[in-house]
């Protein structure tokens, strides 16, 4: 909305508002400005959640030093959502397929988590959606994902094709295209790219639930993953480092960049409120969107499998 009006509207009047056509200026922006949302808005989340009495409930057979966390306050990962949501709203350019993408998967993920959230206050214990109704959403919005990729592969905006790290000559495509001139089996031909897409992100969403445990773990990996995923998002859409990397060239990918840096920004502001002693934990809202966000920015600049070293860390790290 602010890069729409600050460079579409307002820059022919004012020649200095052209530094917004920048990626870097706006994902700069982008992450000040959820950072400032967390800061602003947290205390506020914080005092209403107490009210509510949505507190945190702990396995009775989990470490006993974890029975001192009960009652506090959950569903915090709402202030995240909101904090990417809105910078990427002001900064971003909405009309670029990936960004609105990505926003799909934060608020579905995000809404998913809220109902399993929502559930274990109501029960008040620690037990919500069942697993098996939890990873069908999960695959249910993962597949709108990948459907949504394979539109813009249509349109020559995306590639079905699997980078490979360290083998920069092989690229196994996900789609079957002898099946594609079939009259009947040319759906079965986006198969395997789909059910390829539904694991990286409901994968990824998953990481990071099984990693939030410990007051600032899941959300300080959260911020070295997204931060790097912003570098990468940068880098994919620039041709002459993404040439001298050997890494493929999205030129419509840069726009990701201004959700990665408001993701980065946001993760920070919680951080915040979520260090020992944690004044509140994110939940499933928080963790479940965080995750599948990454893993849908992962299969979008092409990094899945650098996901999985990601995940694999994320997970080491709550294990010792």
């Amino acid at each position: 909305m602010l890069y729409y009006l600050l460079y579409h509207a307002l820059q022919k009047y004012f020649s200095p508002f052209n530094v917004f056509r920048y990626i870097t200026v706006r994902t700069v922006y982008a992450s000040l400005t959820a950072m400032f949302l967390a800061f602003v808005f947290g205390p506020w989340l914080i005092r209403k959640l107490r009210e509510l009495q949505i507190g945190q409930y702990i396995r009775e057979e989990g470490p006993q030093n974890h029975q001192k966390k009960a009652g506090t306050p959950t569903m915090g990962g709402v202030l995240i959502v909101l904090s990417t949501v809105v910078p990427t709203l002001l900064w971003a350019d909405l009309s670029n397929g990936f960004v609105l993408l990505a926003l799909f998967a934060l608020l579905a993920f995000a809404a998913i988590g809220f109902i399993d959230d929502y559930a274990k206050v109501s029960k008040q214990r620690n037990l919500g959606l069942s697993s098996k109704n939890k990873f069908l959403l999960q695959i249910f919005v993962s597949s709108l994902v990948g459907i949504g990729l394979l539109i813009l592969a249509t349109r020559s905006a995306y590639s079905t094709e699997l980078m490979i790290p360290f083998l920069k000559r092989v690229h196994p495509d996900l789609v079957v295209h002898s099946l594609l001139s079939s009259p009947h089996l040319w759906p079965l031909a986006f198969v395997p790219f789909l059910i390829f897409v539904s694991i990286v992100i409901a994968g990824a969403s998953n990481a990071v639930n099984l990693t939030d445990g410990l007051d600032g773990l899941a959300i300080g990996c959260t911020v070295i993953a997204a931060g790097a995923l912003t570098v990468l998002t940068y880098v994919s859409s620039n041709y002459r480092w993404a040439t001298y990397l050997e890494i493929q060239y999205i030129p419509r990918v840069g726009e990701l960049t201004v959700l990665c840096g408001a993701l980065v920004g946001a993760s920070l502001g919680f951080l915040w409120y979520n260090a020992h002693p944690a004044e509140v934990f994110m939940g499933d809202v928080g963790s479940l969107s965080l995750g599948g966000t990454l893993g849908v920015i992962a299969v979008i600049i092409k990094q899945e499998i650098l996901l999985f070293f990601v995940g694999g860390i994320l997970l080491s790290r709550r294990c010792p």
